[in-house]
């Protein structure tokens, strides 16, 4: 911190003393002249001035100013973060009119997901063509091939619901705790429905989609490690970066505990079929705690186990030889 001191000069009168004594040597100093007499009265007339009345109000006129701030208030644009659902961090009121300029009419309707809110009211639903269109306008995309923005929309939805189906596929398998966890993943990634099914009390409670963030530009740690990885041994780890992210707060319910768990979505783009039909992989995982981490452990870690120990073939063998008999 840097103290910083104002300098002050300080005045202080001469000693009558040595004032005394400098007079005295110096006896051709003329004298000082008496002061002069104070008048008797202020020439200043104050009649004049008690006369005056006090002004009963104040001169500026505030009503004209709070009406100017009203209405400044009233043109000025609003902030982008006031206009943005929190819940999905879209746009509050995304139209259902078309677009000015619109050469061709687009379907209003939506479709429902089989996602379940996080607030219980239903599940949540889908944009319309129209509501997609008009989103992608106001986020400048104002290029859009409108001829496309259908299957675009159904591409939307079916990539949601299979982000949706793997979620479920980890809140099945860890929202029972960790030691349960590993006994549904003990047998291998292949058997893992049937002892999810063998471990089913029926007092569980689905998970729900409390809220849900896009955020292509942001990649995540994993991606950019796939992508060095890629540099560095392109024949096994060459792949295109995704071309979006998401990033999905789930709601975990045990009892009458509530957790909310980050899932992190990948979306990846891959060589279309044969017969033109486009290919998309997804990358669905927990967002790295020290609770994700463990549950990530344990199910790569038990498929593996299982794996190279040689005990998917006798699984195998052994299902083999049940259908023999």
């Amino acid at each position: 911190m840097l103290l910083l001191t104002m300098g002050l000069e300080i005045l202080a009168p001469g000693c009558p003393m040595h004032q005394k004594t400098v007079d005295a040597l110096n006896p051709t100093l003329p004298k000082p002249k008496p002061a002069a007499a104070a008048p008797a009265s202020c020439p200043i007339d104050h009649t004049q001035r008690a006369a005056a009345p006090p002004p009963s109000s104040c001169p500026v006129d505030h009503t004209q100013h709070a009406a100017a701030a009203a209405a400044a208030a009233e043109t000025q644009p609003k902030s982008f973060l006031s206009q943005i659902n929190p819940l999905n961090y879209m746009f509050k009121d995304i139209s259902q009119a078309p677009a000015s300029n619109q050469a061709i009419s687009l379907p209003t309707s939506r479709e429902p997901s089989t996602i379940p809110r996080g607030s219980g009211d239903g599940n949540w639903e889908y944009p319309s063509p129209q509501q997609m269109y008009n989103a992608l306008l106001r986020k400048g995309y104002t290029d859009t091939d409108i001829t496309a923005v259908e299957s675009m929309v159904a591409c939307h939805n079916f990539l949601n619901e299979g982000a949706w189906a793997e979620i479920v596929g980890w809140e099945d398998r860890f929202s029972q705790g960790l030691y349960k966890g590993f006994r549904m993943c003990s047998r291998g990634e292949e058997n893992a429905p049937d002892m999810i099914e063998a471990e089913r009390t029926g007092k569980e409670i689905p998970p729900t989609l409390t809220r849900f963030q896009g955020r292509p530009k942001d990649m995540t740690p994993k991606a950019t490690m796939m992508q060095v990885l890629g540099w560095i041994y392109p024949s096994k780890f060459a792949t295109e970066p995704p071309f979006d992210r998401h990033d999905w707060y789930v709601t975990r319910k045990i009892g009458n505990e509530t957790e909310e768990i980050r899932y992190i979505i990948d979306y990846y783009s891959g060589e279309p079929e044969p017969s033109g039909d486009p290919v998309f992989y997804l990358d669905v995982r927990p967002a790295v705690t020290p609770l994700a981490a463990a549950e990530r452990m344990i199910r790569w870690g038990t498929d593996v186990w299982w794996r190279a120990t040689g005990a998917e073939v006798r699984e195998a063998a052994r299902l083999e030889k049940e259908r023999q008999q």
